[in-house]
């Protein structure tokens, strides 16, 4: 009896842990292994998951069945969550470039309204996330995995103001005016050139 009521617990905490986190399956790919009478197929699963809060992870699950790659892949997915710092918690906070393999990506924060400008795999990723307004260009290869890869290898390039001033020993106020007046500088310059 008290393990009944222990197991139904451990499964609600399970489900309420579960239910923080947004899953989007972007890609499976069938394969067939071609054996003595036929071909065997099996399935694998590429899934972005994240809490819409700043943390996502992606994962990869091969098997027989679709619902257990995708399963497989879910569970990989959390795994290896990482942590981006969000501007406003809606974009980033600076343009970042990200590779792997023949995949290139550029990430562009953006102002709020625009939306997420992002194709396929990119896409799902930032829903994940919970970035609200960003523009995003795929370079090279239009493979979803090394998209996925390119993307994640970007948003761990992600730095906050908080993080570069402590790595500088300055303060977060003198990083972020820097920055400002590095734009009204370069648009003095641009305005006297025209």
């Amino acid at each position: 009896m008290a393990r009944e009521q222990r197991d139904r617990r451990d499964n609600k905490d399970r489900e309420e842990r579960d239910s923080e986190f947004l899953d989007k399956l972007v890609h499976i790919n069938r394969v067939a292994k071609v054996v003595k009478g036929g071909r065997r197929f099996a399935f694998a699963a590429l899934v972005v998951l994240g809490d819409q809060k700043g943390r996502v992870g992606f994962g990869h699950g091969k098997a027989r069945e679709v619902p257990d790659a995708i399963r497989k892949a879910t569970e990989s997915a959390k795994r290896n969550m990482i942590r981006v710092p969000l501007r406003e918690g809606r974009t980033l906070h600076h343009d970042v470039r990200g590779e792997h393999g023949a995949g290139k990506v550029i990430l562009r924060a953006a102002p709020p309204g625009t939306g997420i400008i992002a194709g396929g795999p990119m896409r799902a990723v930032f829903e994940t996330l919970g970035v609200q307004d960003i523009v995003a260009k795929s370079l090279g290869t239009s493979n979803p995995y090394n998209m996925v890869h390119a993307t994640f290898n970007a948003l761990k390039r992600e730095d906050s103001p908080r993080s570069v001033a402590a790595r500088r020993g300055k303060k977060v106020s003198e990083i972020v005016s820097r920055r400002r007046d590095g734009a009204e500088g370069q648009g003095a310059t641009a305005g006297a050139d025209v």
